[in-house]
């Protein structure tokens, strides 16, 4: 079912009114239409835009608090379709409203909950849909939700965390961006003038900086053409071709500083969510093979998915996950201590928990440990261009006293 803005006259009294009501097509909305009573003018599908495509936004904060709510009404007994109705009346955001409203009709049609879900694979991923397909299955809905709900709220803070972190590192560099720009387009020209009106030869050091100063100056216009056409570039690379994917994963991987933050995120995030699917019912292929997806790294995804096909051969969870790159070792180590308990769930939640604290404490320490690297970073360029402008001057006061 799409949803249709329209404008109309009514029949009896001519008068012209606005809505939204949901149909298969553009036809069968005005058909339906005028059975009401209703002289349709404009017919629209919602949320389409000007190239045709179905502009749809949904936040992680939206998507959470469905989920939340779902949860919370299914556990306290209210029928499904009840809880989809009550959920679309109590969701703010324009995006998720309109997917609960076309899930509330597919269900009401008597597709199942998680066919419903299927139709938006943007905004509902393959954990999600298993986990619902599970939880339909086993009669446990809620608390398949209500893991979900929890899952996406540690990985959305988690992610938060690492993004803050980026923070300061990214202030440090512009200020030293700002500052080299400063002293090269105001000071490094003055320092030449000044020269010039002596007919003195600049020092060799200065020479370097007039000249980038003067480039800068004269084509400027040049130098941001490149700049904003190497960022579209980096951009289309990395979201549109699976070369420019895998170099970015890659260089997540093995970056100094953060690569052992983002591996430890990726083994997190699988074992979470594995102990999700496992917990919920989930077969132990599909929950690996899903669990895989959940990684969001290519690279990651490549190694880890050589455990498939042990486990298809028959061998356990913990012996395929044994000797994977970018596999730390407390996961496979608490997977074989499931599988001899019977807990192989719990394990892997514990594990996952391990690397989520020590996630948390590297995070924090991230600041503490790039300051120092910025800092000197920052005294040496700016080193180098006051030398510059420093070194000339005290050359003409010398020439000058002599």
């Amino acid at each position: 079912m799409k949803r249709f803005n329209y404008k109309a006259k009514e029949k009896a009294t001519g008068k012209t009114v606005k809505g939204s009501i949901q149909a298969e097509t553009e036809q069968i909305a005005g058909r339906l239409l005028i059975d009401q009573g209703y002289i349709p003018e404009s017919v629209t599908e919602e949320g389409v835009g000007l190239l045709g495509k179905r502009q749809t936004h949904v936040t992680n904060k939206d998507r959470i608090t469905f989920t939340r709510q779902l949860a919370t009404l299914i556990g306290a007994g209210l029928p499904l379709a009840g809880s989809l109705r009550t959920v679309v009346e109590q969701t703010q955001g324009k995006g998720m409203k309109s997917i609960v409203e076309e899930i509330l009709t597919a269900v009401e049609s008597g597709k199942s909950l998680h066919d419903a879900f299927s139709q938006f694979p943007n905004v509902f991923n393959g954990v999600y849909l298993a986990l619902i397909q599970a939880g339909e299955t086993s009669g446990t809905l809620d608390i398949a939700l209500k893991r979900l709900a929890d899952q996406e709220e540690k990985d959305a803070a988690m992610m938060s965390k690492i993004r803050g972190a980026l923070v300061y590192p990214a202030i440090i560099l512009v200020v030293i961006i700002a500052v080299l720009a400063f002293m090269m387009i105001m000071v490094v020209p003055q320092v030449k003038n000044l020269y010039a009106d002596m007919n003195k030869d600049l020092p060799a050091l200065t020479k370097v900086l007039t000249a980038i100063s003067d480039f800068f100056g004269q084509f400027w216009w040049l130098v941001f053409i490149m700049v904003g056409g190497l960022v579209a570039g980096a951009y289309f690379l990395v979201k549109r071709t699976s070369f420019g994917r895998k170099a970015m994963d890659t260089f997540k991987i093995n970056v100094p500083i953060f690569g052992g933050l983002f591996r430890k995120l990726y083994v997190s995030r699988f074992a979470r969510t594995c102990e999700m699917m496992l917990a919920t019912g989930v077969p132990m292929l599909d929950a690996v093979r899903i669990s895989i997806e959940s990684v969001s790294n290519v690279v990651v995804e490549e190694e880890y998915s050589k455990s498939l096909e042990i486990i298809k051969g028959g061998k356990p969870l913990s012996e395929s996950l044994r000797d994977r790159e970018y596999m730390l070792p407390l996961v496979p180590q608490m997977s074989s201590i499931g599988e001899e308990s019977g807990k192989i769930d719990e394990m892997l939640g514990k594990a996952a928990q391990v690397y989520e604290t020590e996630l948390d404490e590297q995070i924090n320490n991230i600041s503490t440990m790039i300051e120092p690297i910025l800092m000197v970073i920052m005294a040496g360029l700016i080193g180098v261009v006051v030398g510059g402008t420093l070194l000339p001057i005290y050359s003409l006061v010398n020439s000058v006293q002599v």
